[in-house]
């Protein structure tokens, strides 16, 4: 009996114990193809990212090289600069360097993107490179020259050790591993030259945007807990304060903040809303309960919102677009100064569309450029509707139009034209600077923009 057991079981098991060593190896192999896959798409990105920074410092040469009344060759070389630190930005990101601090490499290289893209895009014509732009493509020509060597050097050691950047993965995760670090050293040495290079003023509309946003700007006298309490329940409109959690975020910091828990009846009620430490403004409001079925249209959600806002005591703000998702509408708003919308001052509003109420509110952006923009005073247009409309493209539909004031790509508060219309089948807004008719953004607009209440 055993025999004949044994005559069955023991093909079986011969067949399972090959059947499962194939799969053994076909697993393993394609565990291979794909660190193969993974490694080679690191070594490209390396190899371009080292091609692109020696491209970066010609380039940069070349720029220089030209008369200063070359506008022309200039503008090209700007340009190529913007293209080529693009480039390599995008093969930054694609190496596994995120647990690595290169962050002063990539902010170099961000803030010569952003400068020469900047500078490239004017009429250089009319308003040439000034003197301290010069001054600060000789050192980022300098810089980029002292960065290629470096990365040479490490490719070099990479080419001559057969280094593979999975080793580097893997040392990146297990810092405490015995293992070859030439790569990650190289890195570091780099990032720490980068930091020692001197500060250049790179000019108010780059700097702008990496200042970052702190309470120090803000007005206002540092609040108490307790005036955060009571501003929490005025806002939620809660008969008291005691129920009310506050927790300090970011003590001693430029970022100093409170939020606020304020109980409701359920859980899901419950209400949590930010507030600045100077001043008391309130940046965030939320409430995290479920939301049922559609239940309300967009116009009746539009005007729960208005009431909301009117209610709150935010005047004088016109909602420009609408969104919706998840049963969520989601309207921004603007301030109006007479006939101009102030568009970086803008608050958002998450309307629940089973019920029409507001459960959300992000009001950060309100409440800074009001207080960046307090002693702004706004000029009249330089040209008329009229005249301004003449700059537009002859087959553009126009539906509407209306004065706006925005941030343009220059990070430059520019008064505007702002004409709303389709072409080719899409709509558009298209802003023209009030002044001399250029085109300062042109973007798509999907259906959910809101139309405007009357036009000039």
């Amino acid at each position: 009996m055993y025999k004949r057991l044994s005559a069955i079981l023991f093909p079986i098991a011969t067949v399972l114990l090959i059947g499962a060593l194939m799969w053994g190896y076909q697993e393993n192999q394609e565990k291979n193809a794909i660190l193969i896959k993974a490694e080679n798409q690191y070594q490209r990105a390396f190899h371009n990212l080292s091609f692109h920074v020696d491209k970066l410092h010609g380039e940069l040469g070349n720029t220089l090289a030209v008369h200063s009344a070359s506008s022309g060759s200039q503008r090209k070389g700007l340009v190529n600069v913007w293209r080529i630190t693009s480039e390599a930005q995008n093969e930054i990101n694609q190496l596994p360097l995120t647990l690595l601090p290169f962050n002063k490499t990539e902010e170099f290289l961000s803030r010569i993107s952003k400068f020469s893209y900047q500078a490239g895009i004017r009429d250089l014509t009319k308003q040439p490179l000034s003197d301290g732009e010069l001054k600060n493509l000789k050192e980022l020509y300098k810089s980029s020259s002292q960065i290629s060597k470096q990365l040479q050097q490490v490719q070099d050691k990479v080419i001559a050790n057969r280094l593979r950047w999975m080793d580097v993965e893997t040392a990146l995760a297990n810092p405490d591993s015995q293992q070859d670090n030439t790569i990650i050293d190289g890195f570091k040495t780099v990032d720490k030259r980068v930091g020692e290079y001197p500060e250049l003023d790179w000019g108010p509309s780059v700097s702008s945007i990496y200042n970052k946003r702190s309470v120090k700007k803000l007005g206002g006298n540092p609040v108490t807990v307790q005036d955060i309490k009571n501003k929490a329940a005025h806002f939620a409109g809660a008969q008291h304060t005691q129920d009310i959690k506050v927790t300090e975020n970011g003590k001693g910091t430029e970022w100093a903040s409170y939020t606020a828990k304020v109980p409701g009846s359920t859980k899901d009620e419950a209400l949590t809303m930010d507030f600045t430490r100077n001043g008391g403004h309130l940046i965030n409001y939320w409430s995290d309960r479920h939301i049922g079925a559609k239940a309300v249209s967009h116009e009746s959600a539009r005007v729960s919102a208005d009431q909301f806002l009117s209610s709150k005591g935010y005047n004088d703000l016109t909602p420009v677009t609408y969104d919706e998702y998840d049963n969520i509408g989601s309207f921004t708003y603007v301030r109006k100064d007479g006939d101009v919308l102030i568009y970086p001052e803008k608050i958002t509003l998450r309307v629940a569309l089973d019920n029409g109420h507001v459960i959300g509110m992000q009001a950060s952006d309100y409440v800074y450029e009001q207080q960046e923009g307090k002693d702004r005073k706004l000029e009249k247009p330089k040209l008329t509707l009229q005249q301004a409309r003449k700059r537009l493209n002859p087959e553009y539909k126009e539906q509407y139009q209306r004065l706006a004031l925005i941030e343009n790509d220059r990070a430059e508060k520019v008064l505007t034209y702002e004409f709303g219309g389709a072409i080719n089948g899409s709509k558009y807004r298209i802003y023209l600077n009030a002044d001399n008719g250029d085109e300062e953004v042109v973007e798509q607009i999907r259906d959910g923009h809101v139309k405007p209440e009357r036009s000039f």
